[in-house]
């Protein structure tokens, strides 16, 4: 499917330090390929060249959460002088920002044909103000990994300008980034989450925004096998057209991801008063939980595992109760209408919007990904580490 740029709305008058920046979804990789019957051939290839990959380099970094194969939310930005433009995805599960070397000639640096996209590459030889540093770059996401190395240049974020904005060029790219219609990633985390030590956009743009705060509207489509415009981010301020003036705040518990904790969770007859740290993150198309949990809504919603295509069925048509996340003291539903989506998977089936949280011991229990940030606007609260939760609009669902 040929993909179009993602456009960008600014709204911003000489008075006021509000900007509020579109985001456009991006149709899922997962739905594409499920939809081919090809999905499990290329989750195969993935993995070998990722242990590939593991086995030919020692590096060590951290693993943001991250998955390019499901929708995800994409915005533009200018780098440089005068600007390049590049489309790159809006994560708040991260910290950093890369974008593409102009002098990796590989075929994922450049875009699969089959993505529809040709990569907007950093020509840094076209910046008057490029400075490339001899500090390596290196993280390794969810599905992949990239590598370069540091520099600093001009941004512009939504008309946000920021003179030597620390990023990484990179020269290599995993394979899964040229499958999908994307130059980069801007992080949206803390500054402890970043890697090289790397000041994060956000972090530098505080001072020109009224108000110390970011608010990260998702919208909801049916069908995510389409390219839609996905949502909005508010920089400096509240967005008060999709999102509920209620809101209800938690304090971070980590100023790494935006995590707090959670005190139960609940749906039909299965409950755990377990308190456990979670984080929101745009970057995690579902929700991630422990196994205990996963196990519970498996036997809750009756989903039954589909090996081929690595997730968890159930048929479209059916009563499923809410999933009920307490958090702060105050419950907040996510309906079936979010959590069981149709994948064109055949036979009347559709996915549950979940999968497991493997491994253990460090980090947050819980990944609350865009399942739940559509269903709830989150407002980034930077000033007061705290992030708030507003009852989201939508018009499909």
């Amino acid at each position: 499917m040929k993909t179009t740029l993602v456009l960008l709305a600014i709204v911003a008058l000489s008075s006021s330090a509000v900007i509020k920046q579109q985001a456009r979804k991006i149709a899922s990789l997962r739905a594409k390929l499920i939809k081919e019957g090809t999905f499990g051939d290329f989750l195969a290839e993935q993995h070998l060249a990722r242990a590939e990959s593991a086995g030919s380099n020692s590096a060590v970094a951290s693993q943001p959460f991250i998955d390019y194969y499901d929708d995800f939310y994409l915005g533009d930005i200018g780098l440089g002088t005068p600007y390049q433009n590049f489309t790159i995805v809006l994560d708040t599960g991260s910290s950093n920002l890369w974008v593409i070397d102009a002098a990796c000639t590989t075929q994922a640096c450049k875009g699969y044909p089959q993505s529809g996209y040709s990569k907007h590459q950093f020509d840094t030889t076209k910046s008057s103000t490029f400075v490339k540093t001899s500090q390596p770059f290196v993280i390794f996401y969810g599905s992949g990994s990239c590598r370069g190395y540091i520099a600093t240049d001009v941004l512009n974020l939504a008309g946000l300008v920021y003179p030597t904005q620390g990023l990484g060029v990179s020269t290599s790219i995993a394979d899964v980034f040229g499958q999908q219609p994307v130059d980069g990633i801007l992080g949206l985390g803390w500054p402890a989450l970043a890697e090289d030590n790397v000041v994060p956009p956000i972090q530098n743009l505080l001072d020109q925004l009224d108000e110390p705060i970011f608010t990260v509207w998702l919208d909801r489509h049916v069908k995510p096998e389409e390219d839609k415009l996905g949502g909005l981010i508010t920089y400096g301020g509240l967005d008060n057209v999709n999102c509920d003036a209620q809101i209800d705040y938690v304090t971070l518990s980590s100023k790494t991801y935006w995590q707090f904790p959670m005190t139960s969770f609940a749906i039909g007859d299965y409950s755990s008063n377990t308190k456990e740290e979670v984080i929101s993150d745009t970057g995690t198309s579902w929700i991630g939980a422990p196994a205990a949990a996963v196990s519970g809504i498996v036997k809750v919603t009756g989903a039954k595992f589909d090996w081929f295509n690595q997730l968890y069925t159930v048929p479209c048509v059916g009563n499923y109760p809410d999933m009920i996340f307490t958090i702060g003291g105050k419950n907040y539903n996510v309906p079936s209408t979010e959590y069981v989506l149709d994948l064109s998977l055949g036979k009347g089936n559709c996915a549950l919007t979940l999968f497991d949280m493997q491994g253990g011991g460090f980090g947050p229990s819980w990944i609350l990904g865009d399942t739940w940030i559509r269903t709830y606007c989150q407002i980034h609260d930077v000033g007061q580490g705290r992030i708030g939760f507003a009852k989201a609009h939508h018009s499909e669902i």
